[in-house]
């Protein structure tokens, strides 16, 4: 499991992607499709076109990291493509993607939470 620091955001990139990108090619999809700074310390994540396979890139301030995770049954659940290209979401989130569940099927109950 990731332990994830408030002051990180995650980008999750609409749509699939060729995951037979390495580091470089996934960082230059974070410049120009979403418009971000892959050097910024934020995770990006990328799913395939059949969404069983999924990349997170981060940059730990020494060199990037690339998480790969397969699923060997079912898909992960990911927004369709829109003008944005990307969508943010929180920790939670990422968790309960990351465990199988369509955060778009949930519903989040009212709560307080300082923006900063």
């Amino acid at each position: 499991m990731l332990t994830l620091s408030p002051a990180v955001r995650i980008y999750l990139a609409t749509g699939s992607t060729d995951l037979r990108r390495s580091i470089d090619g996934l960082a230059a999809l974070v410049r120009e499709r979403l418009t971000l700074d892959p050097l910024s310390g934020h995770l990006f994540l990328f799913r395939n076109r059949r969404g069983d396979r999924l990349k997170v890139l981060a940059w730990d301030r020494s060199g990037f990291w690339i998480l790969y995770k397969r699923l060997e049954q079912g898909t992960f659940a990911w927004p369709a493509n829109d003008a944005a290209g990307s969508v943010e979401m929180r920790s939670t989130d990422l968790a309960l993607l990351l465990a199988g569940i369509d955060i778009a099927q949930t519903r989040r109950r009212r709560w307080y939470e300082r923006v900063a």
